[in-house]
């Protein structure tokens, strides 16, 4: 796999007070020693954070910094766990595929719309 840049993240954290509704996420990023690691959130950008300044996953903890590599949305936080749990459940190679396939698709939608 090809080192994959940053991804976008969408959205700011959004909370019910401001009459929005909460998104969550499935997400993955690699680490600065190449492996990925998943997980679940409704803020992709305070996780990230959290990730790379120690406080997010033990696993992460020692392998910072991170960047997003690939995200999935979903209104609940028990589909977006869900999904977290099967995409956990990939092999390496396939979940590099899931990467791929998204980065392809932003790649097609840019050249659609004239682009790149």
């Amino acid at each position: 796999m090809q080192d994959a840049a940053a991804v976008y993240i969408p959205v700011q954290c959004r909370g019910k007070r401001e009459g929005k509704i909460p998104m969550n996420y499935t997400y993955l990023v690699k680490c600065a020693d190449g492996t990925l690691y998943c997980g679940w959130t409704n803020c992709l950008e305070k996780r990230l954070e959290a990730h790379n300044s120690g406080k997010g996953a033990r696993y992460t903890k020692s392998r910072r910094p991170v960047t997003l590599v690939y995200y999935e949305e979903f209104a609940t936080k028990e589909e977006a766990m869900s999904r977290e749990w099967a995409i956990k459940r990939l092999s390496r190679r396939e979940k590099e595929e899931l990467i791929r396939k998204k980065e392809d698709c932003k790649q097609e939608n840019r050249r659609e719309s004239g682009g790149l």
